[in-house]
């Protein structure tokens, strides 16, 4: 921080409510913008759902300067939602990289003037090579809207810059027109949450819906198990070597009969002052919490906070235990 900038003063009440004053007028002014897309969705939305649905290829977004941020979000928020797509710079376009859009492709290309050279540059190369063409801008008389197979009308009254100048209600309502798009289409195509989990693996809403208890059980080796009968102390030794709060407790066909935890074992302290008598039959919890393998992880996590526990025994048709899954592999995968 220069000397100059640790001595400017604090902006005075007067000058706050100027501020805030401004930026209330900038989110009315989008906020119209927005609203008034609603009453100019025609028979040109519904044609531009058609081509996307129909494409056998990709959905090629491009535009330039702001225009070109706001089509690389729509290209992105298409992908996530079902409908592949990438973006293209307008002007890289002209230089070679037109060669990644083929016939099969729709272009859905964004200028708010409608008359950006380095958009309508592509027009005569798209119409040689077929790929159909959907336009969203603002001048529906446009150079741009009129070669289009359907054109999306982003128009604003005004930007909210004051001199009405800078993009902002105008990038906003594409944005916004953007969005609805990727919504319809998604709905269209019954695209389901899962869908978009797959899209999504490394955020906390994949890993929600695509992780499953067989994903992060203990099996083989690290399952804690000791057989019915079994002396109390060797099961407090399984619980101690597994290190999972818990054992199983299995009869001679291997199938769960109940489990001994960490609390089966407070609760046998203060009910039982001779522990060396005991088995695990005497103290154990029948028949125990059990899940099956292929249930969602998430699924695992309400299981255990409804019943107040740390740990489940992972078990299969039958009824033998295959695995063992405590909330510190539920914490650790990024479920929770």
């Amino acid at each position: 921080m220069t000397a100059d900038q640790s001595s400017s003063p604090a902006p005075s009440a007067q000058d706050s409510s100027a501020l805030r004053d401004s930026a209330r007028r900038t989110l009315q002014v989008e906020e119209q913008a927005i609203a008034a897309l609603a009453d100019r969705l025609d028979s040109h939305f519904d044609r531009a759902c058609e081509l996307m649905l129909a494409c056998q290829g990709r959905v090629v977004v491009t535009g330039m300067g702001k225009s070109g941020h706001i089509a690389g979000k729509i290209a992105a928020t298409l992908a996530s939602t079902g409908t592949p797509a990438f973006f293209v710079h307008p002007g890289e376009a002209s230089h070679g990289d037109l060669g990644m859009i083929t016939p099969g492709d729709v272009v859905l290309a964004l200028s708010n003037s409608g008359e950006t050279a380095e958009v309508t540059a592509l027009l005569p190369l798209l119409k040689r090579i077929g790929t159909p063409l959907i336009s969203m801008t603002g001048r529906p008389d446009s150079t741009l809207a009129r070669h289009a197979d359907a054109h999306l009308d982003a128009g604003v009254a005004r930007e909210a810059c004051p001199l009405d100048l800078a993009p902002t209600a105008s990038t906003t309502a594409a944005l916004a027109l953007g969005d609805a798009l990727a919504v319809a289409l998604l709905e269209a195509r019954g695209f389901t949450a899962e869908d978009f989990a797959l899209s999504h693996p490394g955020g906390s809403l994949g890993k929600r819906l695509l992780l499953r208890v067989s994903d992060l059980m203990h099996q083989g080796e690290r399952l804690p198990r000791v057989p019915l009968g079994s002396p109390l102390r060797d099961a407090l030794l399984e619980i101690t070597r597994q290190g999972l709060g818990f054992t199983c407790v299995v009869d001679e066909q291997n199938r769960l009969i109940g489990v001994y935890t960490d609390g089966d074992l407070r609760r046998t302290l203060d009910q039982h002052q001779d522990l060396s008598k005991l088995t695990v039959d005497d103290v154990m919890t029948r028949p125990g919490k059990r899940i099956a393998p292929d249930v969602l992880a998430a699924e695992a996590v309400r299981m255990m906070e409804d019943n107040l526990i740390t740990a489940l025994a992972v078990v299969d048709e039958e009824g033998h235990p295959i695995g063992a899954l405590h909330m510190h592999d539920l914490l650790r995968s990024g479920v929770i």
